[in-house]
């Protein structure tokens, strides 16, 4: 067997097997992929959830197994919607699948040490309102460290010719993604790769059961929809798979309101923050922009290297308290859904704990923020297809609600005087 021709396996615990190529398997093995084994997936969970230590890696493998699956159920079920309104044959949809492999492999390259908790501290665009995002950073990887690796190899050369821009374009929203639009929801859409693959990866590690979901159920009724205003397709789900659906997103809110936005797990993301800060005191607080020259600088930052940092230093009071556990404490909260009684409650009891250096850590300005998908149905209304909004049909979609709790921490040297002045 040619290298070429030779497949290489990976043991996942969630997936099982998962299969490479050769052209992946470089990809994997080059240098910006393997920093993804030094990125953990969770940030502080593990102070709260101890088992929850994985990392980017292996994430992304799982991504890339749950993209190829739902590529290749969609491709089978809608194969004359492909061919007729997006020009895809046989061979097109061949390279859109290996396309779709590599996007779904290095969409999270550009997340910095700790993953999300990071992101603070990402520089902002010109003009500066708003801040880059981690995948632009994983575009910048692409286009300056991998694209040698993916264009000139030769199982590319020989047989999809596709461009750095083919992979980038499909998860940092740049131009060029053509017609590949209608593939771009599996790597970054309401009912994508990624997202299906960390609920259970991150349940799994954690040790609970709220992330879990019929996935094989998902992917079997998985198909194109046209979209609200009929001039394109997204990716959506058959009538008989509504309550697979229903399952995945009762997973994502129960892992968001019990794991992602857990009341300890928030407050680690703030010193991390102020540390992460501290740490990069010589270039403003920040990471270099995702430049040429810049993504070089940064490709350096991982966990190793801040864990490092943050336990050799004694001087700064947020790397002090991830040292020693040694956290702000909750001291008020408003329901998961507050009404806006409950947020006019909130604001005046912040108001009370003026001069206290109190934290508000809010749920939707968080790094993972949940809210209501809008989730494309296609089902038979007389012997027509049609699509719909799926909350139309489910009452349990219909029902959820975005979660917008706000919550008040103090440092422990002031709490009892806090807890004093909120009258607990």
């Amino acid at each position: 067997m040619s290298k070429l021709t030779q497949r290489y396996s990976v043991r996942d615990p969630i997936h099982g097997m998962i299969d490479f190529n050769a052209l992946e398997w470089d990809v994997i093995n080059s240098e910006p992929f393997q920093r993804l084994r030094r990125i953990k997936q969770l940030a502080w969970t593990d102070y709260v959830y101890p088992g929850a230590m994985h990392t980017r890696f292996e994430h992304s493998l799982g991504v890339c197994h749950t993209a190829t699956r739902l590529f290749d159920s969609i491709s089978k079920k809608d194969a004359e919607v492909l061919r007729s309104d997006h020009g895809f044959d046989e061979a097109g949809l061949l390279r859109q699948r290996q396309i779709i492999r590599l996007a779904a492999l290095t969409h999270d390259l550009g997340h910095g040490p700790l993953s999300h908790a990071a992101e603070e501290c990402f520089p902002f665009q010109e003009g500066g309102e708003k801040r880059y995002v981690h995948e632009q950073y994983s575009a910048s990887f692409v286009r300056h460290l991998l694209a040698d690796i993916i264009e000139n190899h030769p199982a590319n050369r020989n047989n999809y010719a596709i461009k750095y821009a083919d992979i980038s374009s499909m998860f940092d929203g740049s131009h060029g993604v053509n017609r590949s639009i209608v593939w771009k929801e599996i790597i970054s859409g309401q009912m994508d790769a990624d997202r299906m693959d960390y609920l259970l990866r991150d349940s799994y590690h954690a040790g609970v059961s709220y992330g879990r979901y019929d996935l094989d159920r998902v992917i079997n009724t998985v198909c194109l929809c046209e979209d609200d205003d009929g001039s394109g397709h997204v990716i959506g789900i058959e009538d008989d798979g509504i309550h697979a659906v229903e399952g995945l997103l009762i997973a994502r809110y129960m892992m968001f309101t019990q794991v992602y936005f857990h009341k300890t797990r928030v407050i680690y993301d703030y010193h991390y923050d102020k540390a992460l800060q501290y740490l990069l005191r010589e270039n403003n607080g920040l990471f270099p922009p995702p430049t040429k020259e810049g993504i070089l600088e940064y490709m350096k930052w991982d966990d190793w290297r801040v864990l490092h940092s943050l336990a050799a230093d004694k001087d700064d009071e947020n790397c002090r308290a991830i040292q020693s556990r040694n956290h702000y404490r909750l001291i008020y909260s408003t329901p998961e859904c507050p009404d806006l009684d409950d947020l006019a409650k909130f604001d005046a009891m912040l108001e009370k704990l003026d001069g206290l250096g109190a934290v508000v850590r809010d749920a939707t300005k968080s790094w993972y923020k949940y809210q209501k998908d809008e989730i494309r149905l296609r089902e038979n209304s007389g012997g027509k297809l049609i699509s719909i909004p799926l909350a139309t049909r489910s009452p349990v979609v219909n029902g959820l609600q975005t979660v917008n709790q706000r919550r008040i921490y103090a440092s422990p040297q002031v709490r009892a005087e806090a807890l004093k002045r909120l009258g607990s």
